[in-house]
């Protein structure tokens, strides 16, 4: 008895993790019964899925594989109600400027390694853009899996995951479920003169459900 006690005690699925694969995998458990992720529509080269199966729809504005079909992920060639799970890893930088190319070279470590968006409303507008594609595209009670990260611009503090919680539920996902992934390091911007918030060293995994709201959060 004691055995079998400490040893669902050691695989309880926690909120917080060092490892991005461990989470991912936690929630296929956890929140998809252990089935495959259907639709990525921001695929990229494809980093989550090293140990776990490519999803059947994978997408990207610029595809870096011959399977993966070029799309906005705010405009997918799919059919309302087409798939059951979504994986979305969108861009979350805010840039400098007015665009990446009139920055000098080296003058934002961030944004040069990430695709990035001009201002926060530019970033929050395509973020409502596509959960309500997302909302179309997914069966009733289908799971969106959105990764995010807070972000500071204009010295303001954008809490992101706040503003895509608040939104999905107005279009109607239920927000079930909340992972934190922590980073033992990040890049630091050289721009940075005077620091006015805490460096993000953590981003969000956050777990929507396409169904009316369980909890009132009027």
């Amino acid at each position: 008895m004691i055995e079998q006690q400490l040893t669902k005690k050691n695989n309880v699925i926690k909120s917080i993790s060092y490892s991005q694969e461990d989470i991912i995998k936690d929630i296929i458990n956890l929140h998809l019964d252990g089935k495959d992720i259907e639709c990525d529509p921001t695929y990229s080269k494809g980093v989550f899925y090293k140990n776990i199966n490519r999803p059947l729809y994978t997408f990207d504005l610029t595809p870096q594989d011959s399977r993966t079909v070029q799309a906005d992920c705010t405009k997918l060639p799919l059919m309302d109600y087409a798939v059951g799970s979504i994986m979305f890893d969108p861009p979350f930088v805010i840039s400098q400027g007015p665009s990446l190319l009139a920055q000098k070279e080296g003058s934002n470590i961030i944004s040069s390694r990430f695709s990035s968006f001009e201002s926060p409303k530019k970033l929050w507008d395509f973020y409502e853009a596509s959960l309500k594609e997302f909302y179309r595209i997914l069966k009733d009670k289908g799971v969106l899996i959105f990764k995010c990260q807070d972000t500071v611009s204009g010295g303001k503090n954008f809490l992101s995951h706040v503003y895509i919680i608040n939104k999905a539920l107005q279009i109607g996902f239920y927000p079930k479920d909340l992972f934190i992934l922590n980073a033992k390091q990040r890049l630091i911007s050289g721009q940075i003169k005077k620091q006015q918030h805490a460096r993000k060293f953590h981003s969000y995994f956050l777990v929507f459900t396409k169904e009316k709201s369980k909890v009132n959060y009027d």
